[in-house]
This record gives structure tokens, C-alpha cells and sequence, in this order.
């Protein structure tokens, strides 16, 4: 398997690089924005139809769309020679990450934060916790691949895979977990969410790829449109902290005590999928992206589904907002780690 792809070979641009500032800025552009101008923000929170606010959709497809341009069903045939990796990730992923997040939110807001909380904004901090553990990583991987000098071709594999996966597990996975934590299921917008941020843009990403054709064409056509996807995001997230503005301000902390379990669970499943790749003795070019997979989530899902499911004003959204705003920091910080234990591997 080659060590490189045409289609993953992009460097690392400004937009991620600096992602968690451009959250950071978007965040208090948003608040400002509620404050000067409340009626625009509530006009754009009214606008919905069947659960789904239209001005969100639009810009969550400019986040997810690029992404799945990205996605080479193709690839998926090689897996045969490095089972191992794609074995670890897809039993972190889909067996592990999802309870040990739900676990950990009903500990720490449902227990060890109950004090600070009130139980009706914990339940949603939690919902919205899930929603991040069940949503494994589809796009900010490759970056972090990329940065670890990881088989870009056997990301796309792992990647392609657990999209599969996610188009029929997500929701049984999520409703499963809300309905432990004895949170209402909205079963039909769940089902519908995931069809409209995880099927279509899906099937239009392969649509695409066969209408472009080439590699060099479709590489082409994904660093057009590649910046869309963060400005989709920049946006979703200012228009979230329009209205979560209030809270924010009265209560700050807020943000801290939602990022508390995020930090902790992503550091614990590196931890566990790396250790697993060292043990079975996974070459470091598929270990290290592999552990990265595991680790990051599809926070533009999460976010996505959160407002469908919960409202853009709700704690479940600000909850999955958190999770971009952690991401990248605790990602680099397991980059440098990866690149650093290098040696380790075979």
C-alpha cells in the first residue's frame, strides 16, 4: 500500500491551523451579535420546517459536502492488507467511544458537576456529549494523517468504512444511548437527520467523484471548495452563541465543565487504540492515524443533529460547540506524542 495519495496530499492551511481560534472568534462574534441585533438570530431560529431550521442546514452541507467529495468507496478493497488497524478503529469507534462518552457525561454532570448544574441543563449537556461519542471522525483525520506521515490511502480505507457504518449505526447507536440516559428520543428526526447530514451528502460526494473523474480533478474541485466547510462552521457556531449568549455570560464556567469530560475521554481512547496498535504490532503510518480516528469526532454531525434534534438555542448544541472548540488543541497535543513514540513501533 502506498504511503501517499493524490487526493490527501493538501497541506495543513490556515483555516485548520488555526480552527480553534477561528471558534474562539466566532464564539464572541456570535454573542456580540445576539446582543446588538436579537431579532435577526431569533428570525433565523424560526426558520424550520419537519424539526430541521433551514438556515443550519444549509450551512452544515457547507460544512459536511467537502468532506464526502473526499470519500473513496474504492479504497476500501485494500484493507485486506493491514486488517488490524481498521479492526482497532472500527471497535473503538463503534463498540467502545460511544458508551464510554455517554458514561462519562452522566459522571461528571449527573454526579460529580450536580451541584453547579441544574438537572434539566445536565441532561442536555449529556445528550449533546453523545451525540459527539457517536459520531466518529470523517474529515479533520486526514489532516491530522497527514501530520502524524501516516498512510494517507489507508486513512481514506478506515475513513470510507466507518462512513458505511455510520449511515446505518448512528442512529440506533444515539437513540440506544438517550434512551439509557432516559432522554426522549425523537426517533423520526433523528432518522431524518441522519439522512440529510450523513446519506445525501454522502451519495452527492460520490456522484461528484464519478462526474469529475480524475484524481487531479477531484483534488482540484476539493480545494475549491474546501473553505466553505469552515466558514460553514465559523457561522453555525456564531449563530449558536447568538443565542446561547445570555447563559454564556451569566455563567462562563459552563464552557470549562462540558470540556472536563471531552478532554478526558480523548485522551483515554488514544491512549487505549495506540496501546492496542503498539500491542498487535501495527506499523506507526497506519497505528498513528488509526488512534486519530478514534479519538477525533464529526463535530459538524453532532452539531448538526443536536440543533435538529434539541433546538439551536439548546445545551445539547452548546455541548457539541465545546467539542470544536476543544478538538484541535488536544489533537495536536496527540500529534506531537505520535511523532515523538515513533520509535516504538515496528
Amino acid at each position: 500500500m502506498t504511503d501517499t495519495v493524490q487526493t490527501q496530499s493538501s497541506p495543513l492551511g490556515i483555516f485548520e491551523r488555526l480552527l480553534t481560534l477561528w471558534v474562539a472568534l466566532a464564539m464572541l462574534g456570535g454573542i456580540a451579535l445576539g446582543a446588538i441585533a436579537p431579532g435577526l438570530v431569533h428570525a433565523i431560529a424560526g426558520a424550520e420546517v419537519a424539526s430541521i431550521n433551514l438556515v443550519v442546514a444549509v450551512l452544515i452541507w457547507a460544512m459536511v459536502f467537502p468532506m464526502m467529495v473526499n470519500v473513496d468507496f474504492g479504497a476500501v478493497a485494500g484493507v485486506a492488507r493491514q486488517p488490524r488497524g481498521l479492526l482497532i478503529t472500527l471497535v473503538i469507534n463503534w463498540l467502545i467511544k460511544p458508551f464510554t462518552m455517554a458514561a462519562l457525561a452522566v459522571l461528571f454532570f449527573e454526579h460529580i458537576f450536580a451541584p453547579w448544574i441544574a438537572p434539566e441543563d445536565a441532561q442536555q449537556y449529556i445528550a449533546g456529549l453523545i451525540l459527539l461519542g457517536a459520531a466518529p471522525c470523517t474529515a479533520m483525520v486526514f489532516v491530522w494523517s497527514q501530520l502524524v506521515r501516516g498512510d494517507a490511502t489507508y486513512t481514506l480505507v478506515q475513513v470510507s468504512v466507518n462512513d458505511l457504518i455510520m449511515v446505518v449505526a448512528f442512529a440506533p447507536i444515539v437513540a440506544l444511548l438517550l434512551g439509557v440516559t432516559e432522554i426522549a428520543v425523537p426517533w423520526q428526526t433523528l432518522v431524518l437527520s441522519t439522512l440529510l447530514y450523513v446519506v445525501l451528502p454522502l451519495a452527492a460526494g460520490l456522484l461528484t467523484r464519478r462526474a469529475l473523474g480524475s484524481p487531479a480533478a477531484i483534488e482540484a474541485f476539493s480545494q475549491r471548495i474546501k473553505p466553505w466547510s469552515v466558514l460553514g462552521l465559523i457561522a453555525t457556531v456564531a449563530i449558536l452563541f447568538a443565542l446561547q449568549g445570555e447563559v454564556i455570560l451569566n455563567r462562563p464556567f459552563v464552557i470549562l465543565l462540558i470540556a472536563a469530560p471531552i478532554v478526558i475521554q480523548s485522551y483515554a481512547i488514544f491512549a487505549l487504540a495506540y496501546g492496542a496498535a503498539w500491542a498487535l504490532r501495527v506499523p506507526h503510518r497506519i497505528a498513528a492515524p488509526c488512534a486519530m480516528i478514534g479519538t477525533s469526532n464529526f463535530f459538524e454531525l453532532a452539531v448538526a443533529v443536536a440543533i435538529s434534534l434539541f433546538g439551536l438555542n439548546s445545551g445539547a448544541a452548546l455541548a457539541t460547540v465545546v467539542g470544536v472548540l476543544v478538538e484541535v488543541p488536544v489533537m495536536l497535543s496527540l500529534v506531537a506524542f505520535a511523532n515523538r513514540s515513533r520509535s516504538q513501533f515496528a
